[in-house]
């Protein structure tokens, strides 16, 4: 297995921060060229969506992948069912295995990859509600893995932590 560092990430309070955090993401990776595809399954494309608030975003989104189900995982991005059945579908495996898809069948040269547990069910004591892994990878190899813990925050702040920790880890790979 490779080896990639985990990255302890500060997240922002606020939707506006998240606006602007996505704003400054979008610009640095325009001015290097890269190109983002997105592989959503606990936040639904929510992602995407935050990128798309941003005038330009088509200068780097390259496309999204939402895939909330294992088939999805395992038809749109490749994710092998084998790995879903033995490390189950909210595992670091899994969210770098989607990233890996995500730049296999796309243009992108930069790739996020998130799947949790928002809730407010799904939890056990293992992986509780508000676990969140998230993977982002670069075509050249780069790559980087960040599991959270936010706990039972309600769904919607599960997501949005999930995207404000998502565009921190890309700003990360930027470097």
């Amino acid at each position: 297995m490779d080896f990639f560092p985990s990255v302890a990430l500060a997240l922002p309070m606020h939707v506006d921060d998240l606006k602007e955090t996505a704003r400054s993401f979008l610009s640095e990776a325009s001015r290097r060229g890269l190109k983002l595809a997105t592989a959503e399954s606990c936040t639904g494309g929510l992602i995407s969506a935050t990128v798309c608030r941003i005038p330009g975003c088509s200068a780097v989104l390259e496309r999204g992948f939402v895939t909330y189900s294992n088939e999805a995982k395992t038809q749109m991005l490749g994710v092998p069912a084998e790995l879903i059945a033995h490390k189950g579908a909210v595992s670091m495996e899994v969210a770098l295995a989607m990233a890996e898809g995500a730049l296999t069948h796309s243009l992108a040269d930069i790739t996020v990859a998130v799947t949790g547990i928002a809730g407010p069910d799904g939890g056990s004591t293992e992986k509780p509600v508000g676990l969140v892994h998230i993977a982002a990878l670069r075509r050249d190899g780069r790559k980087l893995h960040a599991e959270k813990r936010f706990g039972d925050l309600g769904r919607e702040n599960v997501q949005i932590e999930t995207v404000a920790a998502s565009l921190a880890l890309l700003a990360h790979l930027l470097d």
